[in-house]
């Protein structure tokens, strides 16, 4: 039942950790919608048909809440942008099952091991529309040598602590780019941002969910229980 759990969580964690700012006008709450395009491997394929097309992401300052299903189960990631912790919800209906794990900072680090690292970002001055937002191109290199390119806009600005290490160099925010987590390589493309008031977000446990660690979800995946 938990088997195709871990690439819920894998694609749970890449999205949210992967909204990145620095712009001009402020925005503290809304809903960003992102779509996903993914380049796997040849042992990663068999992933492929339960890898999440799009995904959307409620925030509200430095929080931010992530949610999409995954087979049986209901999996939603919440975030704190500042501290780089997080809250991991897994509800199961099928199995009446209800399980929460908390994320360190070291945990969400995790899920970077060995993905290349950034740098080299150089700004092209070619411009254009993506979706509905001014961009510019820039270009980046990773540190097997591999070249990227990135879009990003000056349109608005997202709350302190949504700017990923590896983009710190970019100026604005990131509409269009390419990154790896837990060694998927995905790029992702913001569709569309909804200012708007959210519902107040917490990484309490809620009532009802049994605390677990993630090395005990792990194993559930892995027993296909």
């Amino acid at each position: 039942m938990f088997k195709s759990i871990k690439t819920g969580v894998l694609a749970a964690i890449l999205i949210s950790a992967a909204v990145i700012a620095q712009a001009q006008k402020k925005i503290t709450e809304g809903i960003l919608t992102y779509g996903i395009e993914y380049s796997l491997t040849a042992e990663q394929e068999p992933m492929a048909a339960v890898l999440p097309k799009e995904t959307i992401v409620r925030f509200k300052d430095n929080l931010s809440k992530v949610e999409l299903s995954q087979g049986p189960a209901l999996i939603k990631i919440l975030g704190d942008k500042t501290t780089k912790t997080g809250l991991l919800l897994i509800d199961v209906p099928i199995a009446q099952k209800q399980f929460a794990v908390k994320m360190s900072k070291e945990d969400m680090d995790k899920s970077k091991e060995g993905a290349p690292k950034f740098s080299d970002f150089k700004a092209t001055g070619e411009k254009q529309k993506v979706g509905i937002y001014d961009a510019e191109k820039y270009t980046y290199k990773d540190s097997n040598g591999a070249a990227y390119e990135l879009w990003s806009t000056t349109d608005f600005d997202l709350p302190e602590g949504y700017k990923e290490d590896d983009f710190k160099d970019v100026k604005g925010t990131l509409v269009k780019f390419t990154m790896f987590q837990n060694g998927v390589k995905s790029t992702l493309t913001l569709k569309n941002l909804k200012e708007e008031k959210i519902a107040p977000l917490s990484l309490e446990i809620p009532k009802g969910y049994e605390l677990k660690t993630m090395d005990e979800i792990k194993a559930m995946q892995g027993g296909g229980q």
